[in-house]
């Protein structure tokens, strides 16, 4: 409290404090206030945060008049330590007591405009009124800035509350609170509206006004938010003051023509803006106010980085002034990186593109480039942008558009060129501009011929590809190694996948394709097409990591692609969206949840799963400990929740708990993998083997007799096969178990242990120098309070005790976690490392049995020719000739039981890829189904019955309809050669000419 208050009776400085209990009182000192000329009267000048009042002397205390520090315009000192403020509403002059209590209120009012904005606020001057320099404007409209030190965020707070006092409106204490803890703690430069949409539109407005005076922000956020006319003012205001602020984001708020002209008029007023990004994207600009923006852009000394002008309703006249802009100002070619002009029809379909061509056409630094829905003509963009900013431009989005204003039959020539030269970009999007067939082959071919790209994400989702696209892709896309990912959705390629799924197949380069809506096929040709496209990721070469076949409509045929998902090892991520697979896909999907280790992601929606199918899900991933991510499933869930809340609510909860285990590192089931692999490696080989050695041993026990020393030789040899047959059962189960052994105490865990005291060492160390250091400086800065803390011994024995990291935390950092992550993936290659060896075994021991089996099988065939009785028509004759038969069906049955010749065996592929599980019968089966399939082939529903006979079953003679030949076989009855009888009566009308077979 000031010198000059100690004359003020303590009851009315209690009573003035009472009465201003909305702010702190800082200062309270006794003023002689000039109320007439020479006339001075006895009043109380007390000091708050942001204000100055003036009190009578009277208790209790009411405020006579206050003004905020940024109502002032000069503050003069004179002599006879009297103070002279001028404000916006007069002049206020007032004698102190003391120089002491000048001294105190210019050091407040002085320290109170530093908080609020960068510069001095007002001239505080010393001396006589009447100098020759004048007062300055210090309101918020003040034009001076100096640097001035300032709190969190650049003071974003303090400046803030003086506004709110200044325009006599509370001070929003959230607003402050958000800004000094959540911006500061993520050191976040971008003033994002969104944040506090839930205030009114004029405290929106302060927060935009006091961006004005600070210099931490450096971008201001809006989206999807109307903003009011109080708000944009502030905005152009903060504009036309700001020297920090580089990037302003309107995005869909509202609006007019009138803000952009006056946007426009505030860049020409600003001498030191800085803003080099611009996004005005989704607000009705239209042509007067996009003409105004477009003539400053001409006065930007450094050009713009970013503009972005989507659905902004431009005509091409705007256009052509934009274009103009950018080929007049030069620093647009160097500066300008980001474009996009997407969502307005019309704006390149006319001559006054030209302007924007010329400036593509010309070397730029554009990398990113949106024209979506601009009626852009493809081939002409193309060739501008071969010249302009080919090498250097990543991002390229040209959907909705045309490829050529003109007709033609030729491939434009930009296409191959273009893409052939292009040397960075990873995105390309031509959804939906109906790529002629011309087009696509030089697009492809181009792309064949670039060694440059890698990893490119090309969209061609919707260009009505068909049968001749189709057939396109299938020649050329196998070259083409420089595709990532691919979409090809909605083009209605239907029964052409059944080729176009094979040749995707042979392009190892492709890890993501998107194959969705192209699946409006009949039932028999959905289901071959679904079985190419599960052989496709069966493949063991198989590049894919993800696969979409998202809004196919494949109802419940969805499972077969869900049944090979199961023994799948190649996919990380599937998005079965939109199929309606009902509560039997969840379940199938379930079941290849339970044995699949390598899906990471699954997006499934919109296939009218009830709270039953989620509770399959759930029961799944309880078993799955490798799933990271699944989508939610918004309109299942919602439609779920509905019929059964509570089942839905705790079954989601379950889901998700089970995907947060999942995402933190853990010890992985082991011992189910084993199981798995064991059953995938030996189960498939095991009926081969016993067969080969049975036959093998049937051989030799009928040759041990046999005198010829060869023959002996290889019974030796083949009796050791079968031995190592028999062991081989025993291999890899022994072979797991040795690495486990081994692993339990190996080199790994051992070094893991010694890094982890290393550590802690190193640790230890480390805070001991920063302690060290630390009391250093502290006595450098600090050395009485040091002197008298290390008198008390008690500071530096605290800080001892907080300077340990426990050695246990180290320990279970590298152990339990990354030592956990390195165990988990060690296993992982252990068990691959199993499995090869396991495989090269049986492999080698199944060829040698058959090549034994095969020579003693011959040796035996000779020996039984040589012991025949000589020939003739006798008893002999009839002996031998059913020997011969005996012996020639013995082989040929056992080729048939061992399948083919050993190099062709598929017994061989079988047995490195898990089993896929069969259709179920509610596929093929189901009453639905069959009624369904009767009514296909013009049989009314309750045919059967209408004969006398009941409808099969699931379980009955209709489920062999699963075992039909359906891939490159044809169905033959077995009196198809039979002549048939003359027809004696014809069939009259309404009358069945016979009763039709079902499936013949």
């Amino acid at each position: 409290m000031a010198k000059g208050s100690v004359e003020l009776t303590r009851e009315l400085q209690d009573s003035i404090r009472r009465c201003l209990s909305q702010g702190a009182v800082l200062q309270q000192h006794r003023v002689k206030l000039e109320t007439k000329p020479k006339k001075f009267e006895d009043r109380v000048l007390a000091l708050t945060s942001w204000r100055l009042h003036l009190f009578p002397l009277k208790v209790p205390a009411k405020v006579e008049s206050s003004f905020n520090v940024l109502e002032i315009r000069a503050f003069n000192t004179l002599s006879q330590n009297q103070i002279l403020v001028e404000t916006e509403r007069g002049m206020v002059s007032m004698r102190l007591p003391s120089a002491e209590s000048v001294d105190q209120v210019t050091r407040h009012v002085s320290s109170a405009l530093s908080k609020v904005c960068p510069g001095p606020g007002c001239l505080i001057r010393r001396g006589n009124a009447d100098t020759p320099e004048g007062p300055r404007d210090t309101s918020p409209n003040s034009e001076t800035s100096t640097s001035t030190t300032h709190s969190v965020c650049g003071g974003f707070s303090e400046t803030y509350a003086a506004l709110c006092d200044y325009n006599g409106l509370h001070c929003r204490e959230e607003v402050q609170w958000d800004v000094d803890t959540i911006y500061h703690a993520e050191d976040n430069r971008e003033f994002n509206l969104l944040d506090f949409s839930h205030l009114e539109s004029r405290d929106l407005a302060l927060m935009v006004a006091a961006l004005a005076y600070n210099q931490w922000f450096t971008k201001l956020y809006c989206k999807d938010l109307r903003l009011g006319s109080e708000v944009l003012e502030q905005v152009l205001h903060t504009l036309s003051k700001s020297g920090s602020l580089e990037e302003l984001v309107l995005d869909n708020a509202g609006l007019k023509t009138d803000f952009v002209q006056k946007l426009a008029g505030v860049f020409g007023e600003n001498g030191s803006c800085v803003l080099h990004a611009l996004t005005l994207s989704h607000n009705p600009i239209e042509d007067k106010g996009f003409l105004s923006l477009s003539q400053q852009l001409l006065c930007f000394p450094t050009g713009l980085t970013k503009l972005c002008l989507a659905k902004t309703a431009i005509s091409p006249r705007g256009l052509q002034a934009l274009g103009q802009t950018f080929g007049a100002n030069p620093a647009f070619a160097s500066s300008l990186r980001y474009l996009d002009l997407s969502k307005n029809p019309g704006l390149l379909a006319t001559d006054e593109a030209n302007a924007l061509y010329s400036f593509l056409a010309q070397p730029n630094a554009l990398v990113h480039l949106d024209l979506s829905g601009t009626d852009c003509a493809i081939d002409l963009l193309l060739g501008a942008l071969l010249h302009g900013c080919c090498s250097h431009l990543t991002y390229l989005n040209l959907a909705r558009n045309s490829c050529s204003h003109r007709k033609s039959r030729e491939a434009p020539p930009a296409f191959k060129q273009f893409f052939s030269s292009a040397y960075t970009l990873s995105h390309v999007n031509l959804s939906a501009t109906k790529l002629p067939l011309e087009a696509l082959r030089a697009l492809l071919q181009g792309l064949s011929l670039n060694s440059h790209l890698s990893d490119l994400h090309l969209d061609l989702s919707s260009c009505e590809l068909r049968t001749a696209g189709a057939q396109a892709l299938q020649e050329q896309l196998g070259a083409v190694a420089c595709v990532g990912s691919l979409d090809l959705s909605d083009n209605g390629f239907d029964s052409d996948l059944l080729t176009l799924v094979p040749a995707l197949g042979k392009n190892k380069s492709l890890k993501h394709l998107f194959l969705g809506k192209n699946f409006n096929v009949k039932a028999k040709t959905l289901e071959e097409i679904l079985h190419k496209l599960v052989q496709l990721i069966q493949e063991e070469d198989c590049s894919l990591q993800s696969l979409s076949v998202a809004d196919s409509r494949l109802k419940l045929r969805t499972s077969i692609l869900i049944n090979a998902l199961g023994s799948n090892t190649c996919l990380a991520k599937v998005d079965l969206s939109g199929n309606g697979m009902e509560d039997i896909g969840a379940k199938m999907l379930s079941k290849a949840l339970q044995i699949n280790s390598s899906l990471r992601t699954i997006l499934w929606d919109r296939n009218n799963t009830s709270a039953l199918g989620f509770l399959d899900i759930a029961r799944a991933l309880e078993s799955n400990h490798t799933l990271r991510f699944m989508s939610f499933p918004v309109s299942d869930i919602s439609q779920a929740y509905r019929s059964a809340p509570e089942r839905t609510e705790d079954v989601w909860q379950k889901i998700q708990w089970c995907l947060v285990r999942n995402n933190h590192s853990q010890t992985c089931p082991q011992e189910q993998a084993f199981r798995l692999q064991q059953g995938l490696v030996t189960s498939s080989a095991e009926q081969m083997l016993q067969r080969l050695c049975g036959r093998v041993q049937e051989e030799v026990r009928a040759l041990r007799l046999c005198p010829l020393e060869p023959v002996q030789d290889e019974l030796l040899y083949a009796r050791d096969l079968i031995k190592d047959a028999k062991n081989s059962r025993a291999l890899f189960p022994s072979l797991y178990e040795l690495g486990h052994v081994l692993a339990s105490d190996g080199p790994v865990r051992q070094r893991l242990e010694s890094v982890a005291s290393e550590v802690s060492k190193a640790v230890d160390k480390e805070l001991q120098v920063i302690l060290e250091s630390m009391v250093s400086l502290t006595q450098e800065l600090c050395p009485v309070a040091m002197r008298v803390a290390e008198g008390h011994n008690k500071m530096l024995s605290n800080v001892a005790e907080r300077v340990t990291v426990p050695r246990n935390f180290i320990r279970g950092a590298l152990l339990e976690q990354a030592g956990q992550d390195i165990q988990n993936k060690l296993d992982e290659v252990k068990l691959s490392v199993v499995t090869y060896l396991t495989n090269s075994i049986v492999d080698e021991i199944l060829q040698e049995l058959y090549h034994s089996h095969k020579s003693l099988a011959r040796h035996l065939t000779q020996l039984r020719t040589l012991s025949e009785p000589p020939g003739g028509p006798g008893q002999g004759q009839d002996l031998s000739s059913r020997s011969r038969g005996r012996n020639h069906d013995h082989e040929e049955t056992t080729d048939d039981e061992l399948g083919t010749n050993i190099d062709t065996m598929a017994i061989k592929k079988q047995k490195r890829c898990r089993k896929i599980r069969p259709v179920s019968a509610f596929i093929s089966g189901s009453p639905q189904d069959m009624e369904n399939q009767l009514g296909n082939l013009g049989i009314p529903p309750g045919w059967f019955s209408g004969l006398g006979g009941s409808q099969p079953t699931a379980s009955g003679s209709w489920e062999g309809l699963s075992e039909l030949p359906t891939h490159g076989y044809k169905l033959r009855h077995q009196t198809q050669g039979r002549p048939r009888p003359p027809r004696t009566t014809p069939p009259g009308p309404g009358r069945p000419s016979a009763v039709p077979f079902l499936f013949w």
